[in-house]
């Protein structure tokens, strides 16, 4: 179905290769499977790592549960690559092809978010804000469970799993201040980049100080998702005065931005001794600082 849905530009009539815009996509084994993260998360249990009958019954997907592809581990296992996708990618045919698990839980495995020495998190401040920590799977935290909201993702350690929260605005409540102003600047034919914007933000932060003015970071048209589900939930500055000016207003964007990554890990249970950070916003010093403020 899936190539069905690009068939007006298909490469090869094998079926191997397919082109839908700027992308190419291909298949480079004849298994057709899923790995154990996107599996459990969407239609299995994480306890079992496999597919749950109720889960699938509760979203009415019974009569199509024979189409739900086989789960394969590919920390265990590989197959091997096609003749048709060697020739087309120049490799050598049966080179082992292994299914990864879920980007987002790759990106917290690359950037050392699993420690089996000591409990640490991992946040990603990129347009959205990611925050994970991994558990046992009896560690499992029952705030998760109580408040209807976050991921459960299976690790590919045995009984680790990982806890994630995102909440939909992390820098992109940064961008919509820089837009506000530069749309100003463009109003007055003063040329001013997003990138000399984004430059003068710590300069900004310094000259400020903390917690003077409250801002929720609720931006995004879509309301909030982490760790509270509300479509409504829109951002608000609270506690204006006369003597505040720009700065003050984005030194409370950044503020309410990591508190609200404060308020995700605390849905998952205590917040971790140790968090390291990825996402373009974090190559902020005062916003890292902040950070770390927020999460004390």
């Amino acid at each position: 179905a899936f190539i069905e849905s690009f068939s007006p530009n298909i490469l090869d009539k094998s079926e191997t290769a397919f082109h839908c815009k700027d992308y190419l996509y291909m298949k480079l084994t004849d298994i057709r499977s899923t790995d154990p993260s996107e599996a459990c998360m969407s239609f299995g249990n994480f306890r079992t790592r496999n597919y749950d009958d109720e889960v699938i019954k509760n979203i009415g997907l019974q009569k199509r549960r024979s189409l739900l592809p086989e789960i394969i581990d590919g920390s265990k296992v590989t197959y091997p690559l096609s003749d048709n996708a060697a020739k087309i990618t120049g490799l050598k045919a049966g080179t082992p092809v292994s299914l990864a698990y879920l980007d987002g839980l790759c990106s917290f495995l690359g950037s050392g978010g699993y420690d089996p020495i000591k409990k640490v998190g991992n946040t990603v401040i990129g347009t959205t804000g990611v925050h994970m920590k991994s558990s046992s799977v009896s560690e499992v935290s029952l705030g998760l469970e109580s408040k209807k909201s976050g991921y459960t993702l299976v690790l590919p350690i045995p009984d680790q799993i990982l806890q994630l929260q995102t909440n939909m605005s992390g820098s992109l409540n940064i961008d919509w201040l820089s837009s506000v102003a530069l749309d100003l600047f463009k109003e007055f034919d003063i040329k001013i980049t997003s990138e000399d914007f984004i430059l003068r933000i710590d300069q900004w932060l310094k000259s400020t100080k903390p917690g003077k003015i409250l801002y929720h970071p609720y931006i995004s048209d879509a309301g909030e998702r982490g760790p509270f589900i509300d479509n409504f939930a829109r951002a608000s500055i609270i506690g204006l005065t006369s003597s505040h000016r720009f700065p003050d207003i984005m030194r409370a964007v950044i503020e309410g931005l990591c508190m609200a990554s404060r308020d995700c890990y605390l849905a998952m249970g205590a917040i971790p001794s140790e968090i390291r950070l990825a996402g373009g916003a974090t190559k902020s010093k005062v916003l890292r600082k902040i950070f770390s403020s927020a999460l004390k």
